[in-house]
């Protein structure tokens, strides 16, 4: 499949970018439907998603510049070509300019891109964050598990051969050198990484929105975003490990898997600081209603054992 969805002259519009801007707007209106639940102004998520946007882009494309695949383009090209770091176009065959976009992103890159744009935009707005970032959390899962599916169309983010019957083809200009059609058939199928990772986001998606309704009583502010702390890096760290022979590694383990135990870690300290350590809010307190007939309930009444009211005859000898 052709990964350009539309051509304007010098201008490719790629279904990953497509891909990309509808897993946002979707995940920004769950976002919009869970601050409405929580009786929030749902103006908000619609500005934070300009935002969350511009730094998540920022922060995944500085992501995979300093990255080091095993094939393709990282730390050691950019270092050599600094301009193509921001070059979202390339020279098409008539020496013209075609401007295709930015091609290489990193999604860690991306989260840490839109936390430090969520928490700019909640500063200025004096909103709480742990607040927001649980309202958006579900949404970021559902734009993640969208996304994904511009990997399949670009073919990339596959793994090992299997002959399982999901396999799927991987063109001979598409392949990593350890796979090429001189060393494996052309016919040979690839692991779906991509799906693995998709379907994973999927369901985190769907868990993290019946998890924050079903134990809403017992949840604390921020526990929605420390459990997406968890569940997207548990399933990006098997992923990595198994299905993705071209990830960037130190040492012998993936860097995304690094990044994944340490989120890990940091989505179950914040729960366990949550429900340990954390007061839990205090609820507003509300007068308790007198009961019907007595002398506080009605207007002008007295508080038992006080003073009668005005005018009211007394035991007291009068003067």
């Amino acid at each position: 499949m052709d990964p350009v969805a539309l051509r304007l002259g010098p201008l490719q519009v790629h279904w990953y970018g497509i891909l990309i801007i509808t897993g946002a707007v979707l995940g920004a209106f769950v976002a919009s439907r869970e601050a409405k639940r929580r009786g929030l102004n749902t103006e908000h998520v619609w500005n934070l998603l300009t935002i969350i946007l511009i730094f998540g882009i920022v922060g995944a494309r500085l992501y995979h510049v300093f990255s080091s695949p095993v094939d393709g383009r990282g730390w050691e090209y950019y270092r050599a070509h600094p301009i193509d770091i921001i070059a979202f176009w390339s020279v098409g065959a008539d020496g013209r300019p075609v401007f295709t976009g930015l091609a290489g992103l990193g999604i860690y890159g991306g989260v840490i891109g839109g936390v430090i744009g969520l928490a700019i935009y909640t500063y200025f707005a004096k909103l709480r964050f742990l607040q927001w970032a649980d309202i958006v959390a579900p949404g970021l899962l559902l734009a993640q598990a969208i996304g994904r599916w511009g990997n399949f169309l670009n073919q990339e983010l596959y793994g090992p051969p299997t002959t399982l019957p999901w396999g799927i083809p991987i063109d001979c200009s598409h392949r990593l050198t350890k796979y090429a059609c001189t060393v494996l058939p052309p016919e040979t199928r690839f692991h779906p990484t991509f799906l693995y990772e998709s379907l994973w986001n999927f369901v985190g998606f769907g868990l993290l929105l019946f998890l924050g309704r079903r134990l809403k009583d017992w949840l604390r502010e921020g526990d929605v975003i420390f459990m997406y702390l968890i569940w997207y890096p548990l399933g990006r760290f098997w992923v990595e490990l198994l299905f993705r022979p071209d990830a960037w590694t130190i040492g012998s383990m993936p860097t995304a898997s690094i990044f994944s135990l340490v989120a890990i870690v940091l989505g179950a300290g914040g729960i366990l600081f949550n429900h340990r350590f954390r007061r839990p809010p205090v609820p507003m307190s509300v007068p308790a209603l007198a009961p019907a007939g007595s002398s506080a309930a009605k207007p002008g009444g007295t508080k038992s054992g006080g003073s009668k009211s005005r005018g009211a005859k007394s035991g007291s000898a009068k003067p």
